[in-house]
């Protein structure tokens, strides 16, 4: 009775009236012609959905095509482990015990001694700042695991939106497209929600929106925007998919975009690797769309950093 409850609550907040994905949304083609223009010629399939949060203008290609989130799923992860804590199961400060059994790389908490302690809110940070993947796997195990997560995602009318990996019945899922599955339009919505407070409740929603603001790998679409300006993000990348999912606080107002790839032909983990270029002109495109008169660009000799 009290999953059932809980889920029925999460399906309250989604159908607030304030808060809904199509309301008065037109579609910007005049946007969509720059964004079709710079997708010519990548090796790989693409989507991107953008949307201005101030006019509601958005533009969608290959928007409701599934792909894989890569780290993008550690957004999902982290709402499980804060509805956990909403519980009262966990605690945001509580201590952590850190075991080798725990291990899956050497990342800062796969690099931990047996034994360590470490503050919940520690591995939250660096799952979502550094995307520790041993620290995320920790955390999807605390908040009940893939099934359940992917209970909550389908209690907020996510259909596309699935974690894979260590998930029983998605072994098939995981094959095809790794740790997690999603569509840009569903991560843009995801992020847009964590942003508008729409996720378990206000309180809860900002602590993760401020977690998601803490991004360590900003060489990409964020080397795009300019230093000073607020993003909320969360990326991904395997060897044929990069993904950005961003939440820019521009002067002229809010905009989200999602831009997934896969089958890409260029594997490659260099600096100009197809997919990571594609996400800097996206990022770029859209910064000059929506501040057009703004003159900033990056400072010469950023990319050999």
């Amino acid at each position: 009775m009290k999953k059932k409850l809980h889920f029925i609550s999460l399906l309250i907040i989604l159908s607030t009236p304030s808060f809904t994905f199509s309301q008065n949304l037109k579609e910007d083609l005049k946007l969509k012609t720059k964004l079709q223009e710079v997708l010519k010629g990548f090796n790989g399939d693409v989507g991107i959905y953008v949307r201005n949060l101030k006019t509601n203008k958005f533009v969608a290609i290959n928007a409701d095509t599934v792909f894989p989130t890569a780290s993008m799923i550690k957004i999902p992860i982290m709402i499980g482990t804060f509805d956990k804590i909403r519980q009262g199961a966990l605690k945001y400060e509580q201590e952590l015990v850190y075991r080798d059994s725990l291990h899956y790389d050497d990342g800062i908490v796969g690099s931990l001694k047996d034994s360590t302690r470490i503050p919940l809110s520690y591995v939250m940070m660096l799952m979502c700042t550094v995307s520790d993947n041993t620290g995320s796997l920790w955390l999807q195990a605390l908040s009940g695991g893939g099934t359940r997560i992917n209970t909550i995602l389908d209690s907020l009318g996510f259909q596309n939106t699935r974690m894979n990996s260590r998930t029983p019945g998605r072994e098939v899922n995981r094959t095809k497209y790794g740790w997690g599955q999603t569509s840009p339009r569903e991560m843009a919505n995801l992020l847009t929600m964590i942003r508008q407070g729409k996720i378990i409740s206000r309180a809860y929603s900002d602590r993760m929106y401020r977690n998601l603001g803490r991004q360590f790998w900003d060489q990409e679409g964020l080397s795009q925007i300019p230093e000073n300006v607020k993003v909320a993000t969360k990326n991904g990348a395997v060897n044929r998919s990069r993904s950005e999912t961003v939440l820019v606080h521009a002067p002229r107002g809010e905009y989200v975009y999602s831009i997934i790839t896969k089958n890409q032909k260029d594997e490659s983990w260099v600096r100009e690797n197809e997919g990571y270029e594609l996400l800097r002109k996206v990022s770029a495109l859209l910064w000059h769309h929506f501040e057009p008169k703004s003159d900033w660009k990056p400072v010469e000799g950023y990319e050999k950093l």
